[in-house]
């Protein structure tokens, strides 16, 4: 039997044409307690033109993905999230108010600069005492050129250098919400300040107590000068504006360098960790198993069989 004779159990219209009953174009609703149809759950596939690694609603006339408005397709957006039918990848953590950040920034900075305390005690304890002689009026080098002063001003320069560096790795991985320029100066001046907190600390380390041996020693004794720093220090323009150099500046260079540094490398334009785009993934089906079809009722006694193509 050829396809378009029509038999007595076969419709004479296919369901998509023109003419077809209603009944045919749109199915009964199952009777109750017959099994559910697998295929009748499954999700409605997106529009053609909608970004394919967006997952929110859509608008069905456009296409474009709705957000609550027109231009926020994400919190705060701005309309320019999305180029090109994708979106760009938004910071996972929202920005922080101005002042916060400010105050997280000199917190920031107090802390470092407080660590100056440990960085110069530290350098006091490794750098060597410089022997002097007593003289009339004051001490001089116990030999012509002593390497101790060179001593402790590499102490302090290599130290200084790593604890740059330290803090501005600390500042990248537990402030990530202020990175940035902000970052950049809670690094730079908290380094700053801790190298003066340093200098300070290891200079003073036992400096009382030779003080007053050069007072009462007589002439011509030995005794042991504290580590100072002869590479660096600070200037006074004209007596009032303090002008920080050498290698007093090697703390806040190193901090600078490595923020930098990581600024430069972050695969983030935000510097802050953002949402990854997922895969493309399509799926016609539910997200739960179907349930098995169940087996066909055998046909009612004296029902006609049905035709074999």
């Amino acid at each position: 039997m050829s396809a378009d004779t029509p038999e007595p159990d076969r419709p004479g219209h296919r369901p998509d044409e023109p003419g077809a009953p209603a009944a045919w174009a749109e199915p009964d609703p199952p009777a109750p307690g017959a099994p559910a149809d697998p295929y009748a759950a499954r999700e409605p596939a997106p529009p053609y033109d909608a970004p394919p690694y967006d997952t929110g609603p859509y608008d069905a006339a456009t296409g474009a993905p709705s957000y609550g408005g027109a231009g926020e397709h994400f919190p705060g957006g701005t309309g320019l999230e999305y180029a090109a039918g994708y979106p760009l990848a938004q910071p996972v953590e929202p920005d922080l108010p101005r002042g916060r950040a400010v105050r997280l920034a000199l917190l920031a900075v107090l802390a470092a600069t407080v660590l100056g305390v440990p960085l110069g005690l530290l350098w006091a304890a490794l750098a060597p005492d410089t022997p002097v002689v007593k003289v009339a009026d004051g001490a001089i080098y116990a030999e012509p050129q002593p390497e101790q002063p060179i001593a402790a001003d590499g102490w302090f320069s290599l130290l200084g250098l790593g604890f740059g560096v330290l803090v501005a790795l600390a500042l990248w991985f537990l402030l990530r919400r202020v990175r940035g320029p902000v970052g950049l100066f809670a690094a730079v001046f908290g380094t700053f300040g801790a190298a003066l907190v340093a200098w300070q600390v290891g200079r003073r380390m036992g400096l009382a107590g030779y003080e007053r041996l050069l007072e009462s020693a007589p002439v011509g004794q030995a005794l042991s000068k504290p580590a100072d720093l002869r590479a660096g220090g600070i200037d006074w323009v004209f007596g009032v504006l303090p002008l920080p150099h050498g290698n007093l500046l090697l703390p806040a260079f190193g901090a600078a360098v490595t923020y930098t540094l990581l600024a430069g490398w972050s695969r983030w334009p935000s510097l802050r960790p953002e949402r990854e785009p997922g895969p493309v993934e399509f799926s016609w089906g539910s997200a739960g198993t179907p349930a098995p079809p169940a087996a066909p009722e055998p046909p009612a006694p004296g029902a006609a069989a049905p035709p074999h193509g």
